[in-house]
């Protein structure tokens, strides 16, 4: 058998490289092909370093060329990545902290402060020093979630400066404008006073070494998103769906907003939570009450990991309501979910911090809007 290379790159024209339009032969990125006998050795070029995205197109272009041409065939790809220089943007970091992840979501009621909680104890488990900011100024949550509603934080001196020491429950650090105001208490602030309050919280708080801090922000692409992204330079971002068409439109623009050009946030990927239900005298037994993968496919569409799915699960709804995450459930099936998405978090900082350069706060300009400019 000896292969043809002309129809090599006739069937390579069937592939799209993820988050790119057009296929990968008649966007460059197929850059030679080589053949010898019914060996063919392809050389790909790309321009983002994610590894789910080589991996995919490795696996496709192999499959591609067993599919049509030959299974036979020996196929090896040889992989570049050649990654556009980012602007580099000035912003004010918080000493000590490693990587600031903002957990967020388009739509409001699909379990964004529920995941952050759990994420963050699976952090804590795993030997991490962890913090969560609660930035949902409107409606926080994480007092309740971490059984600390009734807390009050204490001011410190660190350096000669006086601070907010954060409450720590579960070996969390926090802050939350919730610990400031009454449970009955509605926050009526306009946008300068919650950004305002933000940044007390981020800037005038003794948060200590952290690996992680966690943002819980609140629905939504609004002026709070943009005064969190203005004041820290934030490492990544984690869209929370549920699979339905309502929350996937919304999680969609939550995406664009971290991946547009001014802001340029990496998105290191969507959980999808109420996922399915399996009952409990059922275990073998899923029913998709929202739809079946929806947050998956979006994931795929938009060429952004997926970090994985969150069952419909009672006690899931019953822990976070009596102040002690569901993931610290030993040994229950809960955990394991939220240990596999917390390691796929982990290992997609990790990635992000190898390939790209540290992301920068943005700029707000009240002319130009999001402004990416030197400081």
């Amino acid at each position: 058998m000896k292969l043809d290379r002309k129809e090599i790159l006739k069937a390579l024209e069937t592939i799209t490289i993820a988050g790119e339009g057009k296929n990968m032969v008649e966007s460059g990125a197929v850059t030679n092909v080589i053949t010898f006998g019914d060996e063919a050795v392809v050389d790909l070029v790309l321009h983002t370093p994610a590894m789910h995205i080589k991996k995919r197109a490795e696996d496709d272009i192999k499959k591609t060329i067993h599919d049509l041409i030959s299974p036979d065939a020996k196929v090896k790809v040889n992989i570049k990545v050649e990654a556009p220089e980012k602007p580099e943007i000035k912003g004010r970091a918080i000493p000590g902290i490693k990587n600031i992840i903002a957990v967020a979501s388009g739509k409001g009621g699909v379990g964004k402060s529920t995941v952050t909680a759990n994420l963050a104890v699976t952090l804590a488990k795993m030997g991490f020093k962890v913090g969560v900011l609660d930035a949902d100024i409107y409606g926080p949550s994480m007092p309740i979630m971490f059984d600390v509603e009734n807390e009050k934080p204490v001011s410190v001196t660190v350096d000669g400066k006086s601070k907010m020491k954060p409450i720590e429950s579960y070996e969390i650090k926090m802050l939350s404008i919730g610990f400031f105001t009454a449970p009955s208490q509605a926050v009526i602030w306009r946008g300068p006073m919650a950004a305002k309050a933000l940044n007390q919280m981020i800037f005038d708080a003794d948060w200590g070494e952290l690996d992680f801090m966690l943002l819980d922000l609140p629905p939504g692409t609004g002026d709070i998103h943009l005064s969190i992204m203005q004041s820290l330079p934030i490492t990544g971002a984690v869209v929370v769906s549920t699979p339905q068409a309502v929350a996937l439109a919304d999680a969609k623009k939550g995406v664009a907003m971290f991946m547009q050009d001014n802001i340029n946030v990496p998105v290191l990927g969507i959980i999808e939570n109420m996922a399915y239900f399996t009952p409990e005298e059922l275990p073998e037994n899923k029913y998709y009450i929202f739809g079946q993968e929806g947050a998956k496919n979006l994931a795929k569409d938009l060429g952004v990991p997926f970090l994985g799915e969150v069952p419909i699960v009672q006690s899931i709804r019953e822990a976070g309501d009596y102040g002690r995450p569901a993931a610290l459930q030993t040994g229950s099936p809960i955990e394991t979910v939220f240990e596999e998405i917390t390691r796929n978090v982990v290992q997609e900082t990790v990635n992000r911090n190898e390939s790209l350069p540290a992301t920068e706060a943005i700029k707000i300009t009240t002319m130009a809007g999001c402004s990416a400019v030197k400081k």
